[in-house]
């Protein structure tokens, strides 16, 4: 074989591994990484993917037949991907839209390599004649992580994610519904078109089972997707297949219609009620949707000013923090998404985006049903996996693996129906050419590739890691490694910088750490965050992280400061003005408290908690009428088993108050020792030794193990000495 050969040959083996790889990425859960179940899976894709790009460009130059050909789904991806590109230069956070963070590893570098992947594999797949082997490759991992989930199911390992819906090796279980549900369609549209009748039954029996895993993951919206792309397929059989198969479809829908009818009749009923699985999917309803509306909504108005560019990748905080509604206390803190993956890109690039967004769904479904290269049962199977997505998308937001099978799945379509273009008649590069130029030039590409996009921030999610646990040297090799990780930054600074003031926080309130150290953590912590403010001074959040690292360090008057910053950026937000309130309280200012207190329950007044701050600020001011006529309204009682409450009474010396509290507490089933003394604590601050005394010895009655502490208690009480 000569030489050009050996560099064809090398190119076509390294992208046709590193494709075949790349279905293996929902096992990496990379623990030394941070956020470990998405770094590793997409670092893990991300070098793949320019491993089979580079590889794909070799191919291309010495074969015209692995060159990119025309189709309006190539087109409008690369549409989409250039307007993205525009959109987040005019970002708030243009880092943040291009990068994106650990936590989610989007961004506008995500979509590059995706349409790389796209065209890769359009023509890599297509020339090779493996698109079958791909998505079989891909149903074969999807076997492994399935039986996590059964283990998983059987408690045999544990769920990542709450205790009760699955997540597998994706740590969530929105991920892991997406991942089963294109499985589904995928494992159908081969069994439709197998001819090994073991083969053609085992995917029938995968895609069965991993319906069924669906509603395990208790995942509302994917489970409508999966009902709806059901009855789509069923439909479509029965109005295009031939008498039998028709009759086949029309059992189908008469079938999903029935169990639809009956789960929905039984939907209040104590089997479905007792079952948590089944209770949560009976729950659908409008009502229900609440949440998701509000923040629909919220998103509108954000497009409405940025109609046209939209806020860039990444950039929706900004607008959950400006058009923030009260009645979402309660809530996450902090949304980052619409969790609506078609409100997500028209906030993210304007109306453009959201439009070129539909356009692939649009081209891909037109041009699927035109091809003649596909059945007529592959094709009501895509059609089936993509509505599913669809719907699936308008209540939840993307990842990683749905992105990929979602251009999978279009770059499939593509290398069906995709025409010739100008590139063909481009010479061929020659057999010397190819090995003493393509390849070479290639395996430079590809290795700053990899060291500029990917390496930086492997370094960087494992180093935070290191940083964030306790070294064994003390605090000091831990701030010294955060220095460090902060003097060459990676993608995910905000992150670092926010998991400093985290780690600050915990060392300036640990008695053993020596006071220089403290002062280290917190200089560096205020100082990194008076960075990210300086930089991103429009976002809510960064503005308290800075009000954080500055309260660590016992400035209350800066971080108060800060915290009315971030007011006037989120105004309606209830745990802000319960942060102004506790911080005016921490420097004297019980006026202050009383109204910033005040002002959270006039933004939720719905909220009972609400109610305990605004009594709480009211006490504190010395309006005690006030707050309990706050606390009857809310509860009907003023004795309220509150740790806010508890603050008041203690602070303003409301010893019967404060007594009846503990009172409660120490009433309630399954409390331990503690709660009795710290009610005998209450006593003796009120000058009562004789119930304090006796509050211990019921104590000690009750947990005969807390007789020694018990002992001391009352040896320190009759000694005249502070309860401690």
């Amino acid at each position: 074989m000569r030489s050009d050969g050996v560099a064809k040959q090398i190119a076509r083996w390294t992208a046709l591994g590193a494709f075949f790889l790349i279905p293996l990425a929902p096992l990496i859960v990379a623990d030394p990484y941070f956020f470990p179940f998405i770094t590793g899976k997409a670092f893990f894709f991300r070098i793949l993917t320019e491993v089979a790009v580079v590889a794909w460009a070799v191919l291309a130059l010495l074969d015209k037949e692995y060159r990119p050909r025309f189709s309006w789904i190539g087109i409008a991806f690369v549409a989409f991907v250039v307007w993205m590109f525009i959109a987040d230069i005019f970002a708030n956070n243009v880092m943040k839209a291009f990068w994106s963070n650990f936590e989610r590893m989007e961004g506008w570098v995500l979509l590059a390599h995706l349409l790389g992947f796209f065209f890769a594999a359009s023509a890599v797949l297509r020339v090779e004649k493996k698109w079958r082997a791909w998505f079989l490759m891909s149903l074969t991992v999807s076997v492994v992580v399935s039986a996590y989930a059964l283990l998983q199911l059987s408690g045999t390992l544990a769920i990542h994610q709450g205790s009760t819906r699955i997540d597998a090796s994706f740590g969530n279980s929105a991920y892991l519904a997406i991942y089963f549900l294109f499985n589904v369609f995928i494992a159908l549209w081969l069994a439709l078109t197998e001819q090994q009748l073991w083969l053609k039954w085992s995917l029938i029996a995968l895609a069965v089972l991993e319906a069924v895993l669906i509603f395990f993951t208790e995942t509302r919206g994917t489970v409508l997707g999966l009902v709806g792309a059901l009855f789509l397929g069923a439909l479509l059989t029965a109005f295009t297949a031939g008498k039998r198969a028709r009759r086949f479809a029309g059992g189908m829908l008469v079938l999903l219609l029935l169990v639809a009818g009956v789960f929905y009749a039984a939907r209040n009923s104590a089997f479905v009620q007792e079952n948590h699985t089944l209770q949560r999917i009976a729950s659908i309803s409008l009502s229900d949707g609440q949440t998701r509306f509000t923040i629909w909504g919220m998103a509108l108005r954000g497009v409405g000013e940025r109609p046209l560019t939209g806020w860039g990748q990444e950039g929706f905080n900004y607008i959950f923090n400006k058009h923030y509604q009260p009645s979402l206390y309660g809530q996450e803190s902090w949304f980052d998404r619409a969790h609506d993956a078609f409100i997500d890109w028209l906030t993210a690039g304007g109306v453009p985006a959201f439009v070129l967004y539909l356009s692939l769904f649009g081209s891909a479904i037109v041009l699927l049903w035109r091809n003649s290269e596909l059945s007529r049962p592959e094709r009501i199977a895509l059609t089936a996996a993509l509505a599913g997505y669809a719907f699936h998308n308008i209540f939840v937001f993307d990842n990683l693996y749905s992105y990929i099978y979602f251009f999978a799945i279009l770059a499939l379509i593509d290398s069906q129906v995709a025409r010739r273009t100008v590139l063909d008649n481009q010479r061929e590069l020659t057999s010397e050419e190819g090995a003493t130029y393509a390849l070479p030039v290639a395996a430079v590409v590809l290795i700053a590739l990899i060291w500029s996009v990917n390496i930086p921030g492997m370094k960087a999610a494992t180093q935070l890691i290191v940083a964030m646990t306790p070294a064994a040297e003390g605090p000091a090799q831990n701030i010294s490694m955060f220095a460090d990780l902060l003097t060459h930054p990676a993608f995910a600074t905000q992150e670092i910088r926010e998991q400093l003031v985290a780690f600050a926080s915990i060392v300036a309130q640990n008695p053993s750490v020596p006071t220089t150290e403290k002062q280290q953590a917190v200089s560096l912590a205020v100082s990194e965050m008076q960075k990210q403010v300086a930089a991103y001074p429009d976002d809510a959040r960064e503005r308290l992280q800075l009000a954080y690292a500055y309260r660590a360090g016992g400035d209350f008057q800066n971080a108060l400061d800060e915290i009315k910053a971030a007011s006037l950026l989120s105004p309606n937000k209830e745990d802000i003005w319960i942060e102004i309130g506790a911080t005016e309280w921490d420097v004297g200012n019980a006026k202050g408290a009383q109204a910033a207190f005040s002002k959270a329950y006039a933004l939720g007044p719905q909220f009972p908690r609400l109610a305990v701050y605004a009594a709480a600020g009211n006490i504190a001011a010395g309006d005690v009428p006030a707050a309990n006529d706050i606390l009857k309204r809310a509860y009907g009682t003023t004795t309220i088993d509150s740790d806010v409450l508890a603050v008041a009474y203690y602070r303003t010396k409301d010893w019967p108050s404060l007594i009846r509290l503990w009172k409660v507490r120490a009433s309630a089933s399954g409390v331990g020792a503690q709660t009795w003394f710290s009610l005998a604590a209450a006593y003796y601050a009120a000058g009562d030794k004789q119930n304090a005394i006796a509050t211990i010895k019921k104590a000690v009655a009750l947990y005969p193990e807390a007789a020694s502490s018990g002992a001391a208690a009352i040896q320190q009480i009759q000694g005249k000495t502070t309860v401690q």
